[in-house]
């Protein structure tokens, strides 16, 4: 069953900081909304060559430090 993703911070703040972290990303990568995290996450997989459990890890890390998405 897919799940969402576990944010801190709002989505908007994350998207940005995942463009800092990876200057590839448009807009367009990083649209999500509520209930669609599979989406997004396929979506980026397949852009930045990961699974989709690394991008999960990737984008809720950044939600939870200072905006260092490692």
């Amino acid at each position: 069953m897919p799940r969402n993703l576990k944010l801190e911070r709002p989505w908007t703040e994350v998207k940005e900081m995942l463009k800092e972290a990876n200057v590839d990303l448009t807009d367009e990568d990083l649209v999500y909304q509520p209930g669609e995290a599979e989406k997004l996450l396929t979506r980026l997989g397949s852009k930045m060559h990961r699974s989709k459990d690394e991008i999960r890890a990737w984008i809720e890390s950044a939600s939870y430090t200072d905006g260092k998405a490692s």
